[in-house]
């Protein structure tokens, strides 16, 4: 099989085949992607601190500190709860029925965007869009049991 001379390595003036072109570029690719991901790894885990702050945006209608309902349900070990499941609180039937279990992701998906992830439920909020916010409001919503 001939290989085919792609270009001249700058360092040691040596002809590179089209295999070792592709392995260079390879492995480049993969240290960029590498280094892109280090930023969304650390905003993956959120800042419990940083999430009471936005949780302000929350507390017209919720509390996470005590389980007592005001407009919507409380938060209170909401991490591992299934979706309409406070009682005392009459959840619409589109949350009743979503067959939803509260972890990080599916928090974050619906705290994004309320709407999109349970269509008819009666939360009046149009979401968060800052995955950093939304990471450090699952963390402190992780910290409530």
């Amino acid at each position: 099989m001939v290989e085919h001379v792609i270009r001249m390595c700058p360092q040691t003036k040596s002809v590179l085949t089209v295999r070792e072109n592709v392995l260079i570029m390879f492995r480049t690719l993969l240290a960029v992607a590498m280094i892109a991901a280090v930023p969304t790894l650390a905003a993956a885990e959120g800042d419990a601190a940083a999430g009471e702050k936005v949780f302000r945006k929350c507390k017209a209608c919720h509390t996470a500190d005590e389980a007592k309902n005001k407009v919507g349900p409380h938060l209170v070990g909401i991490v591992g709860r299934k979706a309409g499941a406070v009682e005392d609180f009459k959840y619409s039937d589109a949350m009743k029925n979503s067959g939803l279990t509260w972890d990080e992701a599916t928090l974050k998906e619906y705290l994004a965007d309320p709407k999109a992830k349970i269509p008819g439920n009666k939360m009046i909020f149009a979401g968060l869009k800052k995955a950093e916010d939304l990471a450090d409001i699952v963390a402190y919503l992780s910290t409530k049991k």
